[in-house]
């Protein structure tokens, strides 16, 4: 069942699957308020619905033009439903004013409240924080109701499955209880009536899947997501407050989104191609010049918008793994294309010197260990090859010796990519590369690699002490997942396995 969930959530980006999360929360809003489950009109929620949505869009377009900036319609669209979700749905004059408002603040945050062409607050939160002090009109978080709470706690599980933001999520709702269960401490207040209204009476789920882990406005690395959770977690507990002032969980947010900001990478790159090198079958590295080098660890990822016209369901932005080295004047990223192709990848594919593609977002955990002594063993499956290309080629212009076994899988011998660099570390530094082909009909005449997918016995032969060794796993999820397995029937600790966040090859 986990397999199949998998395989959808890969064929849909992020943001797409969260736009189609919040659609099917204010339809359900629609329906339960027709039949009265919920006290609210279905007219004011389709109205507020409309007049949310095509303020947003007009705003951000209009913005996206005087700032020439790319525009991400997704992201108009998920702004405005959010909105629709938090703030009361009613059909009078002051109301209508306050979604015009908050709908034109949240898209005018992303540009006007921005350093180095990145926002720093969460475009919703910090609308309504600005109109709780120009208009005296606040976010009443209706969406946090019992009757709607199974689909949003539903949907919020598949958002984590698809973000892998378990830890930020958890560290959030670990310091929002510890803040109660202090309260029931001190105070001895009743635990089932705090529990009760903690989960079907607040807006906690939905604001620590939605709100909470937008990606914009979250640290780069797992550690400091979990102190931005935690952080976040305990400015949101009803309990806490400094003397007789109480924070709204936008204002939590707000000032969980300043600490993120302190800690994060600042650019967005707007960058134009240099070169497209085809590398192997359907696959081709794009290289694109930088002003200035970028400072970033080897194994990191950014997130590629490239605005297209006819954009599909897929949307205009991905996650792709820097394959270049910090210690190269250009950044790198290697692509493998299938057919049918997205949008997306068609114009990736069709992309000159003239376009350009805004590259932001670094972040990513799969890294090398500070300890140059640990040994490693590296698995890849086709083009989840490229974080190892990063971390290899610093090691050789570092010229830093790390003791390295990799085993890198494909179908056939014209989808290897970046023999020459590996060849090269193995002449330099010793690192050991397996080749494997999983095509057994058609190998190449003297192949003198390993053939068959890469298992345990692979490993226990070719890697002797395997169990003194730190794993890494990159690749489709598919592969990742069953590699997972695999080390685990070797005995191989879940601390002892790091994966890559690739959220899919569309």
């Amino acid at each position: 069942m986990l397999n199949l969930i998998d395989n959808i959530l890969n064929r849909i980006t992020m943001y797409r699957l969260m736009l189609y999360y919040l659609s099917v929360l204010v339809g359900a809003a629609v329906v339960l308020s027709f039949f009265q489950i919920l006290p609210y009109s279905s007219l004011a929620i389709v109205f507020s619905t409309f007049i949310l949505v095509v303020v947003s869009v007009i705003t951000n377009k209009v913005f996206a033009l005087v700032f020439k900036a790319p525009t991400n319609i997704e992201s108009a669209y998920i702004s405005a439903l959010i909105l629709v979700l938090i703030i009361t749905p009613t059909m009078s004059f002051s109301n209508i004013m306050f979604f015009i408002w908050a709908a034109i603040l949240a898209m005018a945050s992303k540009y006007i409240l921005a350093l180095g062409n990145k926002h720093i607050f969460n475009p919703v939160a910090v609308a309504v924080v600005i109109t709780a002090f120009a208009i005296n009109q606040s976010a009443s978080w209706w969406v946090g109701n019992q009757a709607m709470m199974p689909l949003v706690l539903l949907g919020g599980l598949l958002i984590l499955r698809k973000t892998q933001r378990d830890d930020l999520v958890f560290s959030f709702f670990f310091a929002t209880a510890a803040v109660i269960l202090a309260d029931i401490i001190i105070k001895g207040s009743n635990l089932f009536s705090l529990l009760n209204t903690s989960l079907f009476h607040s807006p906690l789920l939905f604001f620590a899947f939605i709100m909470l882990t937008e990606p914009l406005t979250t640290p780069p690395t797992n550690n400091l997501q979990i102190i931005y959770g935690a952080l976040v977690g305990f400015l949101f507990s009803p309990q806490f407050h400094i003397g007789s002032l109480y924070l709204a969980p936008e204002q939590a947010l707000i000032l969980g989104n300043i600490f993120s900001y302190l800690v994060s990478p600042k650019e967005k790159l707007m960058l134009q191609l240099k070169e497209k090198i085809k590398t192997a079958t359907d696959t081709f590295d794009y290289v694109f010049p930088l002003q200035k080098k970028l400072a970033f660890v080897p194994g990191q990822y950014m997130e590629w918008t490239l605005s297209h016209p006819q954009t599909d369901s897929r949307g205009n932005r991905r996650y792709f793994t820097l394959a270049s080295s910090p210690t190269e004047a250009t950044l790198r990223i290697g692509v493998k294309f299938y057919n049918p192709g997205s949008s997306y990848k068609k114009s990736l594919l069709a992309l000159t010197d003239q376009t350009t593609i805004v590259a932001a977002q670094r972040a990513g955990d799969f890294t090398l260990p500070k300890n140059q002594d640990q040994k490693m063993v590296f698995i890849a499956g086709g083009i989840g090859i490229t974080p190892y290309r990063s971390m290899i080629k610093y090691l050789i212009d570092k010229q830093e010796r790390r003791n390295i076994v990799l085993f890198y899988s494909n179908k056939n011998a014209p989808e290897i990519v970046y023999k020459d660099i590996f060849d090269q570390a193995e002449r330099e530094l010793g690192i050991k590369t397996v080749y494997t082909l999983t095509d057994t009909s058609n190998l190449p005449s003297g192949w003198s690699g390993k053939i068959g997918r890469i298992d345990g016995r692979m490993i226990q032969e070719t890697v002797p002490d395997y169990l003194e060794r730190l794993f890494y796993i990159s690749g489709p999820n598919s592969l990742v997942t069953k590699f997972k397995e695999t080390l685990k029937t070797l005995g191989i600790a879940e601390d002892k396995i790091k994966t890559d966040f690739f959220p899919g090859f569309v």
